[in-house]
């Protein structure tokens, strides 16, 4: 299954952010799965003030990783990013679980700022 980690880590040392990404990807690889990529989106502000592990925070450094590996691995990835104190936000979405679905896709998200919402529909 083809599963897409969007992640939002406290601001500040990109070190951070490729420790976290490389452990998910270690645990990833360690089950027999394939990472397909990691995209690093930079700093951005958030919607809104957020306060996690007793700080707040209005940025956040955010990046991408989109890998193929079943479904109890995700679950375990999930649970190793609640509990790091880094971590300001996370979603993992499933993008499908057949071949056909998933064949095409990528392992780099680009973020298009040219494209407008009503293209997007």
């Amino acid at each position: 299954m083809l599963y897409e980690l969007i992640a939002i880590v406290r601001p500040g040392s990109l070190h951070e952010v490729r420790e976290i990404a490389r452990h998910a990807g270690t645990l990833v690889l360690r089950s027999g799965g394939v990472v397909r990529g990691f995209t690093n989106w930079g700093t951005f502000r958030l919607p809104k003030p957020t306060t996690k592990h007793q700080a707040r925070y209005t940025d956040g450094q955010h990046f991408i990783m989109r890998f193929d590996t079943a479904g109890p691995v995700q679950s375990a990835i999930r649970r190793t990013l609640a509990l790091d104190p880094r971590m300001i936000r996370f979603s993992v979405v499933k993008l499908g679980d057949k071949l056909e679905e998933v064949k095409h896709v990528d392992g780099k998200v680009e973020w298009n700022n040219n494209r407008s919402i009503a293209e997007s529909i």
